[in-house]
């Protein structure tokens, strides 16, 4: 490996370190190549998500600064040099590990549907009518995020990337009904309507305002009970996966979907109230999860 690229991934571990809070702990029970491609994929999409989330610039900016990005990807991949050290790293682990181009311009098409999404004046705006819509917008965000991590992790049976799909599905419930305050915040409710609907929540009791004055613990506890039933559901694919992915990757994928299903515990462990404070593990327990993965990864 050039000096180049050796500098380039540690450009992109360090962007890791201090951002994937979760995935991180993951990537450092993997062999050092596997780590290295899988600290190049988080920090390419780490970059579309600050695009996405930068909130100076419009929505035009934001749409034309994700289509350079994906296009500038797609050009070092085909061979372009680049200065760029996250592009750098990102073509060298797509070439190493055979990861299809199209699952990056899926990642980047998945960070921009949120640009569409505006509160209205009576509250957030609910992104997604059923579930079915909810496990579309999911695939896109988080699914395909599965399906590169299993390129990397390595497989052989094709059932692995239904189980990787189902596996990604699974965190990103996790993520909505921990961050349903923060979203409500930005405008947006995950939720989808017709389970709101199902269980007698309006979205405008979601509204930042409604949710300061009276935060509805009560109300939602049912609807998000209901959707941390389907992502336990869907993590139990994850158990499977496990026997899919080549051996020196079975501690990483352990780690990742304990840390994730310790903090679904965690959230129910609370009654669902993740209005007063925002529910994580803590350094510690990650820390536990980690040694257990090591022992895992050496057993």
């Amino acid at each position: 490996m050039s000096s180049q690229l050796t500098h380039a991934y540690a450009v992109c571990r360090g962007i890791a370190r201090r951002a994937a809070r979760n995935f991180y702990y993951g990537f450092l029970v993997l062999p050092s190549a596997k780590r290295n491609a899988l600290c190049a994929v988080y920090a390419f999409m780490r970059h579309a998500d600050d695009i996405s989330d930068d909130p100076a610039a419009g929505y035009e900016q934001k749409r034309q600064k994700l289509n350079e990005w994906i296009d500038a990807a797609k050009a070092v991949f085909d061979g372009k040099p680049t200065d760029d050290p996250v592009l750098m790293a990102l073509a060298d682990a797509q070439s190493r590990f055979k990861i299809p181009a199209v699952l990056f311009e899926k990642l980047v098409y998945g960070t921009s549907l949120d640009l569409e999404i505006a509160a209205g004046a009576d509250g957030p705006a609910v992104v997604c009518r059923t579930f079915e819509e909810l496990r579309r917008y999911c695939y896109f965000v988080a699914s395909v995020v599965g399906l590169v991590c299993i390129r990397i992790f390595g497989y052989s049976d094709a059932k692995a990337e239904l189980l990787a799909e189902d596996c990604g599905l699974a965190f990103q419930l996790t993520n909505i009904i921990r961050d349903v305050k923060e979203d409500a915040g930005l405008g947006r409710i995950y939720l989808p309507e017709e389970d709101l609907v199902r269980f007698g929540v309006s979205h405008e009791q979601l509204s930042p305002q409604a949710l300061a004055a009276n935060p509805p613990s009560g109300d939602l506890r049912p609807v998000l009970e209901f959707e941390a039933g389907r992502a336990l559901r869907y993590y139990e694919s994850a158990q499977w996966l496990m026997e899919l992915v080549e051996e020196d990757s079975r501690a990483a994928l352990w780690v990742l979907v304990e840390i994730y299903s310790r903090l679904l515990k965690k959230i129910a462990g609370r009654d669902y109230d993740v209005f007063t404070q925002r529910v994580q593990l803590s350094v510690w327990e990650k820390l536990v999860v980690l040694s257990r993965g090591f022992l895992l990864k050496i057993a």
